[in-house]
């Protein structure tokens, strides 16, 4: 078993919650139920399939829930390159965060 509280990846990702709430602010109301929704539930995903993976017994385990943090990091790097093309947010806004969704 790992302390989730002591993974740097972790850390990272909590700060990644953090710029994606703040960014989704800015985007239409009309979007609440729809891309902010979507984009906050993939952040929260990252950080908490690693926290729930790193309780599990066995390496495996703990791989195996890092596979779908992976998997939603995807899926949030999608959801913001679709925002820009929606022209929800400029692509500038998206640059210091899709680094860091590419370094986690």
């Amino acid at each position: 078993m790992h302390n989730f509280k002591d993974l740097k990846i972790w850390s990272k990702s909590r700060v990644l919650v953090k710029k994606i709430y703040e960014l989704t602010e800015k985007f239409s109301s009309d979007e609440k139920f729809g891309l902010i929704s979507q984009m906050r539930r993939a952040a929260v995903s990252i950080v908490s399939n690693i926290a729930e993976g790193s309780g599990k017994e066995s390496n495996k385990d703990f791989c195996r829930f890092l596979e779908l943090a992976y998997s939603s990091a995807f899926e949030l790097e999608t959801q913001l390159i679709l925002s820009v093309d929606l022209n929800f947010i400029k692509p500038d806004a998206t640059t210091e965060i899709l680094n860091y969704v590419q370094e986690i």
